[in-house]
């Protein structure tokens, strides 16, 4: 039996987890941010919804010069750009220059993200553990989230939101060193080493089930998108107190800002276990059934935790709930990409499909910031967000789930 955890799927996962720690804190800079400045919560929120279209942009553009030039060379330069947004934006003090920056921020995450290094992954998979190695791979990503949030808190205590862009920079350059590891062979049929990308990228365009799970990538990054740049500040200011003398306080959660942190915290930490358990499922049950339900899941979580009081309890049970389910969708919509339209150009046709999500994330955090500053609120956004979802359990259902020649793997 062929060995899950090769040296590609170790090194991806060091990758995906220092890269996806420093994304996912972002929601943590919301405040300390805007007080400086004495900016609307829209500012930064636009700042942070540019970085998500930004790396939805850049992921198809990675995926091809992977493809093209080699992955490695791809992961260094996402990585350069990465870092050089971090620590340009440590300068910036208008919202103009944060919205510029965070587009590098954004490429960056781009080529040290799923697109690229799932791409890899896949590859360098056998068929009997694919879907499974892309689960854990993306569970690595979700780890990185367990640690980004509180680590940015901490050391917001220690020094200001600048110093801590740089220190992450740094760290997303130390994630280089993994890259020795990242020897993917091309694993790919002879008919599909045949076939130009031109060819591969016509026939998914035309193809409705392509159009499908393109659009039903949406809601996922709308989701996921508005919860990670929003939901610490929802949580410091609309959560009920925490008891001085209760459980929560004793483990050194005392305040509300400090809640929210743990929050994103706790929602990766749940789905380290629901994207691996994502990945082994989908080599068993059918892929778009599998999404379907994660989307219906996410759906009723996210509108019984807006209709009932916000407490300490609802937060941390709703951020288990969802994190089971967060990333879920990605190692099970990957696998689908490569299983119907082959290993060759994975990553370029993922990267597509990823564009959507993308897109979806930019509104969540866009529209967080700006209805926020209209309402007081995050009511409305949040109810959009439970709607997409409906939506998209909805479109995987006629998508058509087999390979579109011989050459797609199993």
């Amino acid at each position: 039996m062929t060995r899950l955890f090769t040296p590609v799927l170790i090194g991806g996962c060091i990758i995906l987890l220092l890269s996806f720690s420093i994304r996912a804190s972002f929601g943590v800079f919301q405040i300390p941010i805007a007080e400086e400045f004495g900016w609307p919560r829209a500012e930064f929120s636009l700042a942070i919804a540019i970085q998500n279209l930004a790396w939805g942009i850049g992921q198809p553009i990675f995926g091809a010069l992977a493809e093209k030039f080699g992955d490695r060379r791809a992961i260094v330069a996402g990585a350069l750009l990465y870092a050089a947004g971090l620590v340009l934006s440590s300068f910036a003090v208008q919202p103009w220059q944060h919205d510029l920056l965070e587009i590098l921020v954004g490429f960056g995450v781009a080529g040290t993200g799923f697109g690229v290094i799932l791409a890899v992954v896949g590859r360098a998979s056998s068929d009997a553990n694919r879907s499974l190695a892309l689960g854990v791979a993306t569970a690595a990503g979700s780890a990185g989230q367990v640690f980004g949030a509180p680590v940015a808190e901490i050391l917001l205590a220690f020094m200001p939101w600048q110093g801590v862009f740089i220190v992450f920079a740094g760290v997303i350059l130390a994630s280089l060193l993994a890259l020795p590891l990242l020897r993917a062979p091309a694993r790919a049929t002879r008919a599909e080493l045949a076939e130009s990308m031109g060819t591969v990228l016509s026939r998914a365009f035309r193809d409705p089930t392509y159009s499908l799970i393109f659009i039903g990538f949406f809601s996922c990054g709308y989701q996921l998108g508005f919860i990670t740049a929003h939901f610490p500040a929802m949580v410091t200011e609309l959560c009920g107190a925490i008891d001085p003398t209760g459980m929560l306080a004793a483990l050194g959660i005392r305040t509300q800002s400090t809640l929210g942190a743990v929050a994103i915290s706790v929602i990766g930490l749940a789905n380290i276990a629901g994207a691996i358990a994502a990945g082994w499922a989908g080599n068993r049950w059918s892929r778009k059934y599998l999404l379907a339900l994660i989307y219906l899941g996410r759906t009723i979580a996210a509108a019984l935790f807006i209709m009932l009081p916000m407490t300490p309890a609802t937060v941390l049970v709703f951020s288990l709930v969802m994190g089971a389910l967060w990333l879920a969708t990605v190692p099970l919509t990957s696998g689908l990409v490569a299983y119907i339209y082959g290993l060759r150009y994975m990553g370029t046709l993922y990267g597509f499909v990823f564009l959507s999500h993308q897109i979806g994330a930019f509104l969540g955090v866009w529209l967080g910031g700006r209805l926020y500053d209209i309402y007081g609120n995050y009511t409305a956004v949040w109810w959009i967000g439970v709607g997409v979802g409906a939506f998209s359990a909805i479109v995987h259902l006629p998508v058509r789930e087999r390979p579109m020649n011989a050459a797609a793997p199993a």
